[in-house]
């Protein structure tokens, strides 16, 4: 089956205010930049986003906040983000912060059908708030939820026509997780081939769990922060 799609703006033609939808991405590292894009130039509202971060100012999904389209945020590390900062504060947008590990499990769980787990973060601390505890050989665990998503919007390296994905270095990060998450998987890779040149081995998220790729048109991977240490002087 060919899933390519011919433009980031035909993937994302058929998405609906008010839907789930998970982006992944570690930072501004292997985020879907042009499927956000395509997002922003459809206007959706009302959207309820699950992603490790929120981007920064002026770029990802910094730019949909700046766009008024999120309703709510679930993530782990939102701290580059002055716009988020603000919205919060004001009551206007609502954010769930959890244990970074927490996120990545409750993710993998909705792909693998577990709909909850026990884990020790956060246990004494404003996370354990309202949530089932038990103890287990004499140590107090949090019952956890299973996340899942409308959608979910991923980057990869590369795809073939049957929508395998191969990630690249730390870029793969939070994407083969939400790959697996989703009623809707939409993928954007930078290089398309065809079935059979990619190595079975190497293959990290199968087709099965993808719907549509598009190859992105231009990546700009910015980074958040760039220091230079200055060298000292012999």
């Amino acid at each position: 089956m060919n899933k390519v799609i011919e433009s980031p703006d035909a993937a994302v033609a058929d998405l609906r205010d008010g839907m789930t939808v998970m982006l992944g991405g570690f930072g501004l590292c292997g985020i879907p930049e042009n499927l956000i894009a395509a997002l922003i130039r459809k206007g959706v509202k009302g959207l309820h986003t699950i992603s490790n971060n929120m981007g920064v100012d002026g770029f990802g999904m910094g730019l949909m906040l700046e766009a008024g389209m999120i309703a709510s945020h679930i993530g782990s590390y939102v701290g580059e983000n002055r716009l988020l900062e603000k919205l919060v504060i004001a009551g206007e947008l609502h954010l769930t912060l959890i244990p970074q590990g927490t996120l990545a499990e409750r993710i993998r769980a909705g792909g693998a059908g577990i709909p909850a787990f026990y884990v020790p973060a956060g246990v004494g601390t404003v996370v354990d708030e309202g949530k089932e505890m038990r103890e287990f050989n004499g140590k107090s665990y949090l019952m956890e939820h299973a996340l899942h998503a409308d959608v979910s919007l991923i980057k990869a390296w590369k795809a073939d026509r049957h929508g395998n994905l191969v990630y690249r270095e730390t870029a793969r990060n939070f994407n083969p997780a939400m790959a697996t998450a989703a009623e809707l998987t939409i993928v954007e890779v930078e290089e398309l081939v065809e079935p059979g040149e990619l190595d079975p081995d190497g293959i990290m998220t199968p087709g099965i769990y993808v719907d549509r790729v598009v190859v992105g048109p231009e990546f700009k991977k910015p980074v958040e922060w760039r220091f230079i240490k200055e060298h000292a002087q012999p």
